[in-house]
């Protein structure tokens, strides 16, 4: 019983064995006839072609000016007249301090002002004297002095002629140098009046634009990207009260690699994206770039200039930019399509005597529905596209069609 059993398992093993046999035999014979099966496929000449090599970066979106507005005067807040978001011309009021205080100063420094003018005009206020002998207390001094110069001459004739003692005329001549000295610390008064106006110009001319000051203005054409103060607050000189940015034109600020120093020229065109426009390309120039070189990334910075009159664009958008260079290069290029992407590495069939041969590639710059091959193919060499329905093998038979 036993021996009959082991047999008739021995049987079902060698049947199992040779049916698994058959099925691999199956398997190869259909790969054998698969890999064999000819494909259908567009066959495109890899060509060499001229191409404008880009620059491509990311950075970010900054305002093209941006300034913290700040009081030049001390005092209290009485009104605020703009706020966060709101546009403002240039020259526009934004805060104004209360300016009683300093209206008074003002009035003050004219009135002192006044009071040295009037000692400077002719009699009857007329026009300010331009000669200082002009002035009253100046012609005073002039009279005073001629009187006694020539009571002193006489006085001289007389003593001459033993006609008067010493002490006469010496009384004379001391009364004379006196008037002269009188007469020249009059001129001398009128010319500190004239220094002392000057000064108290000044003054007024300061009054008077502390006073204008209390209407704090927008610096430039912008909007209002903070506001620090309220009705009521009191602020001090150079107390922040509003961040006015320009939003008109955006800087791009951009890292591009030292090796690429030499592509990239001020005025070259610049293609900016963002992701709250995806598929829009914002177009601007390359405005300035950095003398220097950072040692720590080693690149340098460029900034684009966009245009942002749609106001779309806003300051800290995080931007990708391509820069369009001056510089070309030969390269092969091959249709997109042809790519094949697996496991971190790109491939190609290339046909080779009517049959294809996968072949790994590196890539370059892409360029519309191209992309550049910078190795693993040659110039004249063919490379295979799937035609519809159509799934490219290793080594199999090709039949190029249109």
């Amino acid at each position: 019983m036993a021996k009959r059993l082991a047999g008739a398992t021995t049987l079902v093993l060698v049947a199992g064995a040779l049916g698994a046999a058959a099925g691999c035999a199956r398997g190869r014979a259909e790969d054998g006839a698969r890999a064999t099966r000819a494909v259908k496929a567009h066959v495109v000449r890899v060509q060499s072609r001229s191409v404008s090599r880009t620059v491509d970066s990311v950075g970010s979106l900054f305002p093209f000016e941006e300034v913290t507005v700040g009081s030049e005067v001390e005092g209290r807040v009485a009104q605020v007249y703009v706020d966060v978001g709101d546009r403002v011309a240039a020259g526009r009021p934004l805060v104004k301090i209360v300016p009683v205080e300093l209206g008074l100063s003002l009035q003050q420094e004219r009135a002192a002002l006044e009071q040295i003018q009037a000692r400077l005009t002719t009699p009857g206020g007329g026009p300010a004297l331009k000669d200082p002998r002009d002035a009253a207390e100046v012609k005073r001094a002039d009279a005073d002095r001629t009187d006694l110069e020539q009571k002193y001459l006489r006085a001289k004739e007389l003593f001459a002629q033993g006609l008067i003692s010493k002490g006469t005329f010496d009384e004379a001549e001391a009364r004379y140098n006196g008037a002269r000295a009188a007469y020249d610390m009059a001129v001398q008064n009128v010319l500190t009046l004239r220094a002392q106006a000057a000064q108290r110009r000044a003054s007024v001319a300061l009054a008077d634009k502390k006073l204008r000051d209390t209407v704090i203005r927008a610096p430039f054409a912008g909007q209002v990207k903070d506001r620090m103060v309220s009705p009521g607050q009191y602020v001090k000189v150079q107390t922040p009260v509003m961040v006015i940015v320009d939003t008109g034109r955006l800087r791009a600020r951009l890292k591009v690699p030292e090796k690429m120093a030499g592509w990239v020229a001020v005025g070259q065109p610049v293609k900016v994206l963002v992701e709250a426009y995806p598929g829009r390309a914002f177009e601007g120039t390359v405005w300035r770039m950095s003398p220097s070189v950072d040692p720590q990334t080693r690149s340098f910075d460029v900034e684009a200039l966009l245009d942002n009159r749609e106001g779309v664009l806003r300051p800290g958008f995080f931007a990708r930019a391509s820069v369009v260079t001056s510089r070309v290069d030969h390269a092969l290029v091959v249709p997109q399509d042809a790519l094949r992407y697996l496991y971190g590495v790109y491939k190609v069939y290339k046909v080779d005597k009517s049959a294809l041969r996968e072949t790994e590639v590196k890539l370059g710059a892409q360029e519309g529905a191209t992309v550049e091959i910078v190795s693993g193919l040659k110039d004249g060499e063919h490379v295979a596209v799937a035609a519809e329905g159509e799934e490219l093998r290793d080594g199999a038979p090709v039949i190029a069609i249109p």
